[in-house]
This record gives C-alpha cells, sequence and structure tokens, in this order.
C-alpha cells in the first residue's frame, strides 16, 4: 500500500516538493554559512519524495549547534514552510482520496519547522538508529 500511495503522490506533488527544496539546498550551499541548511533541505527533499513508509526521529546526538540553527532556520524560513504544508493538507484531506496525501503533508510540518537535528527513519523501526 505504501508503495501504490507513494507513486501517486510522486505524481501528483512530491516531484515538485522534491524540485523546490533541492533548489533551496542547492541556494543554501552556495555560501559556507548556508550549507547545514542545504543539507537539511536535502533530506527534506528526500522525505518530500517517498513520504509514505518513513517517518522522522530527533537525533540524540544533535548538540546546541543544532539548536541555534534550528531557531534560524524556524525564524526565516521554517514557519513559511510549516505554514504552507498545514494549508495544503487541509485542502487535501477535504476529498476521501486526499486524506493520506494531507496526512503526508502534516507529517513534514515538524520536519520543515526544525529540521537539523532530525534523521528520516523506516516507519517499522522508529528509533532504531542508524
Amino acid at each position: 500500500m505504501n508503495t501504490i500511495l507513494n507513486v501517486i503522490w510522486l505524481v501528483l506533488s512530491g516531484i515538485w516538493l522534491f524540485l523546490g527544496y533541492v533548489l533551496a539546498g542547492v541556494l543554501l550551499c552556495i555560501t559556507i554559512i548556508g550549507i547545514p541548511f542545504g543539507i537539511a533541505a536535502f533530506r527534506i527533499a528526500i522525505y518530500a519524495l517517498w513520504p509514505f513508509g518513513y517517518t522522522t526521529v530527533e537525533r540524540r546526538d544533535a548538540g546546541a549547534p543544532s539548536c541555534v540553527g534550528n531557531v534560524l532556520w524556524l525564524v526565516l524560513a521554517g514557519w513559511w514552510l510549516a505554514l504552507g504544508h498545514i494549508v495544503t493538507g487541509i485542502a487535501l484531506c477535504v476529498t476521501i482520496i486526499g486524506i493520506p496525501f494531507g496526512i503526508a503533508n502534516f507529517k513534514m510540518v515538524p520536519l520543515s519547522l526544525l529540521p537539523l537535528g532530525r534523521e528520516i527513519v523506516p516507519t517499522d523501526a522508529p528509533f532504531a538508529s542508524r
């Protein structure tokens, strides 16, 4: 079932989210200071490409720099991204067919708000460390 949902997601919206986050990641990686944020954008892009069957967990080894980076991300871009995912999720949940895709958008809200210090893991092993 996850594969079917992922293919439909990919065709309808996943490829556009992926391309948008990859473009943002490339632009962020132009400067030395933006590289951690660019890597976070690439991580979100991968998750936006294939969201069903995966979840995000906080990394235990993430320290104070990721906390400071998350505050910067939240102020500069995170709340806009989260708001976009919330609005899109609500719009998708209006129809019965769109409910799983709306839920996938809601799953991206925490990652788009605070992406540093998180990793993407399969849903069958959310507490397994890589």
